[in-house]
């Protein structure tokens, strides 16, 4: 299965791996904290150092900041690659995981895989995203009701982009 096939069904019960491509950025990060909290094994690469991957470091993610593909990690078969269209395609790291034949997925598309089968709100437009998502969700979770949100940011309030 590589990157842009629409129809892929990932046997989810046998991945343990996830390694995020640009994990730095908001949804990816989500994403990262996502699987985390789902009891999987997580890392990633970003081309630089930021407030939001100290704190994916300090929450027991690692993140490396150089192009190194032997960093992916070694089972292939239990190891989903994500990236975002935001990272150049010709990075080494990318193209070995396609290679080799990883699960290499958008972030784009394993939001909405994740999404089916749930009630899923989602906020479009072009401003106050971000915004509209974590009031949604705040509001959500004080009403008891709970929900998974991602957020195109860090709230101040749960000072993080990703509600659980």
């Amino acid at each position: 299965m590589g990157a842009g096939a629409m129809d892929e069904i990932i046997n989810w019960g046998q991945m343990r791996h996830a390694y995020f491509i640009g994990i730095g950025g908001a949804g990816m990060s989500a994403l990262a904290r996502y699987f985390k909290s789902e009891g999987w094994e997580v890392s990633g690469y970003d081309r630089t150092c930021s407030w939001v991957t100290t704190e994916l470091q300090k929450d027991g993610i690692p993140v490396h900041y150089c192009d190194q593909p032997d960093l992916l990690p070694q089972d292939v078969d239990d190891t989903l690659v994500v990236w975002t269209p935001a990272v150049q395609k010709d990075l080494q790291e990318l193209r070995r995981a396609e290679c080799q034949g990883y699960t290499v997925l958008t972030r784009a598309k394993v939001l909405g895989m994740l999404s089916m089968g749930h009630l899923c709100l989602a906020v479009a437009g072009t401003h106050g995203k971000a915004t509209t998502t974590a009031l949604t969700a705040h509001i959500l979770t004080s009403a008891g009701d709970g929900c998974k949100a991602f957020i195109g940011g860090t709230t101040k309030n749960y000072r993080t982009n990703y509600i659980k």
